[in-house]
This record gives C-alpha cells, sequence and structure tokens, in this order.
C-alpha cells in the first residue's frame, strides 16, 4: 500500500495534472515530487497535511479542485476517512467551523 513518492509513482495523478494543462502538469510533477521526495516526513503525513491546507484555502470543489487528489493520495498512502475526518474537526479550531463543514461535505461526496 502507498507509494515511496506519492507524486512521481502515481502516474494516474500525473495524468490528471496534465490533463489540466500539460505544462501544468509536468510542472506540478517536477516540484511537487520533489518535495514529496524529501525524506524526513513520511508520505501519510505529508497528504494529510494537503489536506489541512485545502481546508484553509478552501480547495475542495471546482475544477482542478486539489481536495479530491489529496484525500485519495491520503487514502493510498494508508491514511483511514476516520483519521481524515478527525484532521476535519481539528481543522475546526485553526481554520474555522463554516471551512471544514464544506470540507466534510465534499469528503462524503468522495468517499460516499
Amino acid at each position: 500500500m502507498g507509494h515511496k513518492n506519492a507524486v512521481l509513482d502515481d502516474i494516474n495523478l500525473q495524468n490528471a495534472l496534465k490533463d489540466i494543462n500539460p505544462k501544468f502538469g509536468d510542472f506540478c510533477t517536477r516540484v511537487a515530487g520533489e518535495a514529496w521526495g524529501l525524506p524526513l516526513i513520511d508520505q501519510k503525513t505529508k497528504a494529510l497535511i494537503t489536506i489541512a491546507v485545502d481546508v484553509v484555502n478552501q480547495d475542495q470543489v471546482g475544477p482542478g479542485s486539489p481536495f479530491a487528489a489529496h484525500v485519495n493520495m491520503a487514502i493510498q498512502q494508508g491514511a483511514t476517512r476516520e483519521e481524515i475526518e478527525e484532521l476535519l474537526l481539528f481543522m475546526c479550531v485553526y481554520a474555522g467551523f463554516n471551512k471544514a463543514a464544506g470540507c466534510f461535505g465534499t469528503l462524503n461526496e468522495i468517499l460516499g
């Protein structure tokens, strides 16, 4: 389960990024792939951090939204739905209840 590098080892993710725009996809793959390759924070933790950033930025809906990709990435790296839900509850305190509420709704759409 999980990739050694959640960006560079996930061809489906790379193709989805290229579908947004080929140059954008290539750029994201190179830059994010390097960041995800840093050794001290494990891939699951990095995926959960990206979800937290999405909550703060309100990046959970619309075309090209990273929230679904980051949720799927976290699941692939071994995170559970319950861990993601706990993260969203935690983010209520630091990002705001209204921001987390939208993410809970989108999480339910993503994971059923």
